[in-house]
């Protein structure tokens, strides 16, 4: 029973410190995966910058198209509306 008394501390300090070793081990390897995501991540930033500038001019050209299209659309919409309201015109004078 002495023998228990004496084997089991000792052995539960050996596996504690080899325990401690192992979490230190993980933790220098966790810091230096997450040193290379965040260089991933300032690269990926610095691409998607570069790239605001296309994006913007993009965005106004649509805008500017899509405000002739519509005038186009107006005029064209309101061209239909005068000649029908012109053959409704003529046609009530007719009676």
């Amino acid at each position: 029973m002495e023998f228990l008394n004496v084997i089991l501390p000792v052995l539960l300090y050996i596996f504690g410190i080899i325990l401690l070793i192992v979490l230190i081990i993980l933790g220098i390897r966790m810091i230096q995966v997450l040193d290379r995501v965040e260089h991933l991540v300032d690269d990926i930033e610095h691409k998607v910058n570069s790239l605001d500038g296309f994006f913007t001019i993009l965005d106004r050209a649509t805008d500017g198209f899509a405000l002739i299209t519509e005038h186009v659309a107006q005029v064209v919409t309101s061209t239909i509306s005068r000649v029908f309201k012109k053959k409704n015109k003529e046609e009530i004078d007719d009676e």
